[in-house]
């Protein structure tokens, strides 16, 4: 079965601290797939809350409201799923950039 190391189920990750299995063992869990990422039901949230895989690795939360999808790290009204997973794709992918350029920097500066 496939792995992912995370922290937590119900926020972003830190560090991979602990394994768990995949959702899709779950037969209850509900699955979407769009353009390379994977969104998996979480709990019996409302609005519907997804953890989003990008291959093996979780990016983090977006959450399904009646009329819009929202990713939690911008306040934009996504119309579409896709649009939301996007966004905190680039958010993530960003943040890296910046904390490795801080951590280069501070360990010359160390």
């Amino acid at each position: 079965m496939p792995q992912i190391e995370t922290n937590d189920l119900t926020c972003l990750p830190e560090g991979p601290t602990h394994k768990i299995l995949l959702p899709p063992t779950d037969p209850n869990a509900e699955i979407l797939s769009i353009s390379g990422y994977k969104l998996v039901y979480c709990n019996g949230s409302c609005p519907r809350v997804y953890r989003v895989y990008k291959g093996d690795s979780m990016l983090g939360l977006v959450f399904e409201h009646l009329t819009h999808w929202s990713n939690a790290v911008d306040n934009i009204r996504h119309q579409e799923p896709l649009s939301a997973v996007l966004a905190l794709d680039e958010f993530m992918q960003a943040a890296g950039v910046i904390r490795k350029a801080n951590a280069e920097r501070l360990g010359a500066v160390a």
